[in-house]
């Protein structure tokens, strides 16, 4: 093995937001984690939902701004059109030789 190109191992302690702590091998001393088998409705048996990343939340909260700026709601197939439309338009107005180029330096 090659000297000094190895991460420093860690027992490094693991806390769940449940309150649960227990070690585990690891890179990193500390690790905080969301939710761990003390908690979780398949190790438990409960029947709970677990939204681990707001995700509902997050979702209310992008409709809930669409509608008050009231932009349309978009599929996301129509959004990859109007960017591709964007793109296009982009595209139209860059100059297409050197020449555009310094025409629209000199011209300024």
């Amino acid at each position: 093995m090659k000297a000094n190109i190895h991460p420093t191992y860690y027992e490094a302690e693991v806390t769940c937001a449940c309150g649960n702590k227990f070690t585990a091998g690891s890179t990193k001393p500390k690790i905080q984690v969301e939710i761990c088998s003390k908690c979780h409705p398949f190790f438990t048996g409960e029947m709970r939902f677990v939204d681990t990343l707001g995700r509902v939340e997050k979702f209310q909260q992008k409709m809930a701004s669409q509608a008050a700026s009231g932009g349309p709601v978009l599929s996301k197939k129509a959004r990859k059109q109007q960017k591709q439309k964007q793109e296009e338009a982009e595209e139209a107005a860059r100059p297409k030789s050197l020449k555009e180029m310094f025409d629209r330096v000199k011209s300024r």
